[in-house]
């Protein structure tokens, strides 16, 4: 089933009017619970919703990435999940259940609010960095709008693309929800056992402090991005050791830590 719709709509180009039917991306509901308990609800595009419960999941630290639940849905009325229960041993479960995040507990950010590259002094444990070029970043942002085929058909999703080190095309997962493409990307390794080899990021959207957060959890050492990033989302990748670059277009873009 196409997670998207035909509706009808009036397009207006050069002083004329003309109806059409465009593709619309389906925004639904997903439940996600914890043995019986609510969760999160999120807003999202039907399809890979185990993916994206389980990326989830794991970006929230409620599961290690070495543990996959069991996973017990529940269809809607159009055929879509819209209930995933996640069966996870107590055990199993990690810090995030408690509703603080590991990230946020434990880390200060000791360089925000520093603007210029040679302020940055950081300690600690960081990301391992590895060597790119520009061509390389280019063909990896090619490759993520190359395989985004819903953002085709509507214009109205965001797209994640995971590469290893030899910049092998990993995964590529389309939400409406920036974050969802992301966790269902993440979700998708996690299922085969492959997110250790994820180590570059190609990004559709903005990049806000909640994209770092979940490229940290799962080692992601360096970002591609088509948009801006946010001021803290700056300052946690240089607190983190994450390589983050914006405003990648064409031939363009601008490095910021």
């Amino acid at each position: 089933m196409k997670p998207y719709l035909k509706y009808q709509a009036v397009k207006y180009t050069d002083g004329t009017e003309k109806v059409v039917e465009d593709n619309i991306a389906i925004e639904k509901a997903l439940q996600v619970s914890v043995n019986g308990n609510s969760f999160s609800v999120v807003m999202q595009m039907p399809g890979d919703e185990i993916e994206l419960a389980c990326g989830l999941l794991f970006s929230e630290d409620i599961i290690s990435k070495s543990f996959i639940p069991e996973f017990e849905t529940e269809m809607s009325k159009d055929g879509f999940i819209e209930k995933i229960n996640c069966i996870i041993p107590g055990s199993e479960l990690g810090e995030g259940i408690k509703g603080a995040r590991s990230l946020l507990s434990v880390s200060s950010c000791g360089i925000c609010g520093k603007q210029k590259l040679e302020d940055i002094n950081v300690e600690g444990e960081k990301l391992i960095e590895h060597g790119i070029n520009s061509a390389q970043i280019f063909e990896m942002m090619d490759s993520l709008k190359l395989n985004q085929p819903i953002f085709n058909e509507t214009g109205a999703v965001h797209g994640s693309a995971l590469f290893n080190l030899n910049y092998e095309l990993l995964v590529v997962k389309e939400d409406v929800g920036r974050h969802n493409s992301l966790d269902k990307a993440i979700g998708y390794l996690l299922q085969r056992n492959e997110l250790k080899d994820a180590k570059m990021l190609a990004f559709s959207g903005r990049l806000s402090f909640e994209i770092i957060f979940k490229a940290f959890r799962s080692k992601i050492p360096t970002i591609m991005a088509v948009s801006a990033p946010t001021s803290l989302a700056i300052d946690y990748a240089k607190e983190l050791g994450i390589k983050l670059y914006g405003f990648t277009r064409g031939n363009r873009f601008t490095r910021y830590c």
